[in-house]
């Protein structure tokens, strides 16, 4: 089975690139942050290459105040599929995702998210990415860790650092 797997940031995909290098049929793409990167990096892979299944994984931000930091989420797709069965015998948990267009950063924006939206984890990929595979009949899933709870603030406004693109400016950081 061919699969791609999509991660926002080149250090999201470090652990995986460790445990998959050399496996065949196994493609990654480093998306960028947003939809606007995630949909042009997918869109650009799909056209010389169609994998059986996409994943969209990396880093997610708990909305639902029962998830830990560490945890491991996922939301199928465009299609029902029995990888939802593997997800759980793994050990994660079914999640519903809200595809941000900022960085949820404080205690009271996440609450609004939950509340306005009754998602479980928060991101900024995936639903540009699911939507590039329903248009091509790709089955899609989500997987994505919880970096950082509903209750705890992010140590800083990340959305500051972000360059026009919503790439993060790493310069900024420093």
């Amino acid at each position: 089975m061919s699969v791609l797997i999509c991660f926002a940031l080149k250090e999201e995909a470090a652990p995986f690139h460790k445990i998959a290098a050399g496996r065949p049929g196994i493609f990654t793409v480093i998306t960028g942050i947003g939809r606007q990167n995630a949909e042009k990096s997918v869109r650009s892979f799909l056209n010389s290459c169609s994998p059986e299944l996409v994943l969209t994984c990396g880093f997610a931000g708990g909305l639902n105040p029962e998830l830990k930091i560490g945890e491991v989420v996922f939301e199928i797709g465009n299609r029902k599929s029995e990888i939802g069965n593997q997800f759980i015998a793994a050990g994660a948990k079914p999640a519903k995702f809200f595809c941000a267009d900022r960085i949820a950063t404080t205690v009271a924006e996440k609450k609004k998210l939950r509340d306005g939206t009754g998602a479980d984890a928060v991101e900024m990929e995936s639903a540009a990415i699911h939507a590039v595979c329903a248009e091509r009949g790709i089955p899609c899933a989500t997987v994505r860790v919880i970096s950082d709870t509903a209750n705890e603030n992010l140590p800083l406004d990340f959305n500051a650092l972000a360059k026009p693109d919503k790439n993060l400016d790493f310069g900024k950081l420093f």
